[in-house]
């Protein structure tokens, strides 16, 4: 199997690709950043994984065609985040745009690029990395609770579509993962909310969560690599929630 993930030289995206590498599936790293995709592969070639890099901005739709065209996607993994935190008011409109086009059309497009070769393999799954916004929502975060709730109507969509192949489409809803795209809404919404770092961390990102703690990146590697085995085979347009009870409130 050729599995397709973006943003897979961050956090989630590299653990992920290390799961299905170790796994023996071939997996293709997509990114904007060309050194830290070399970095990742060389390091998944290095643990003996079948690992290759593409540079891919999921915001255009060439370079979108140019992908679909170079590989055969059996596991597509829509990853690739963004994330602004601010009052909408405050909110630059060309920033709100761009975290739908990265986070929500963007999967659009490239799902849309992927999926005739899926149906005439008959084999397809796909697996949108959403968040706890995905049904939730909290302050200063319009764009991304607006692109991550989008995610979801999208995903039951395309299930219904191509419910007549092998083929299944599911996203993911973590809670706070702590990597850098986090770190980085840390500091931002400490500035917000006129907190230190730690009680942003105590008070916020973790305060609605029973478990108390940040998800493992493993966590939702191994949750992906199951909803692309035989076993989840008729899971489709589902939410997995990894949310350490939140939403259970």
């Amino acid at each position: 199997m050729q599995v397709l993930i973006t943003g897979g030289s961050g956090g989630i995206g590299f653990a992920i690709a290390r799961h299905f590498a170790g796994a023996g599936h071939k997996v293709i790293l997509a990114d904007l950043n060309q050194q830290a995709l070399a970095e990742k592969v060389a390091a998944l070639q290095a643990e003996g994984g079948n690992a290759a890099a593409v540079l891919l901005d999921v915001t255009d739709l060439a370079s979108i065609t140019q992908c679909a065209a170079q590989y055969a996607i059996d596991i597509l993994v829509n990853n690739a985040g963004i994330q602004h935190v601010a009052r909408l008011e405050d909110f630059p409109p060309e920033k709100w745009q761009q975290l739908l086009n990265v986070m929500l059309t963007g999967p659009a497009m490239l799902s849309r690029a992927v999926l005739p070769g899926m149906r005439e393999r008959n084999f397809g799954r796909i697996i949108n990395i959403g968040s706890i916004h995905a049904l939730v929502a909290s302050p200063f975060k319009s764009a991304y609770v607006a692109a991550k709730h989008g995610l979801l109507g999208f995903s039951k969509v395309v299930a219904l579509e191509n419910a007549d192949f092998n083929f299944s489409i599911n996203t993911i809803c973590p809670a706070y993962v702590k990597t850098p795209l986090v770190e980085q809404q840390i500091a931002a919404q400490a500035k917000e909310h006129n907190l230190t770092e730690l009680q942003v961390i105590e008070q916020i990102m973790l305060a609605p969560m029973p478990q108390k703690a940040f998800i493992g990146v493993d966590e939702i590697a191994a949750t992906a690599g199951f909803l692309c085995s035989d076993a989840a085979r008729h899971i489709t347009a589902q939410t997995l929630v990894l949310d350490g009870g939140w939403t259970a409130r």
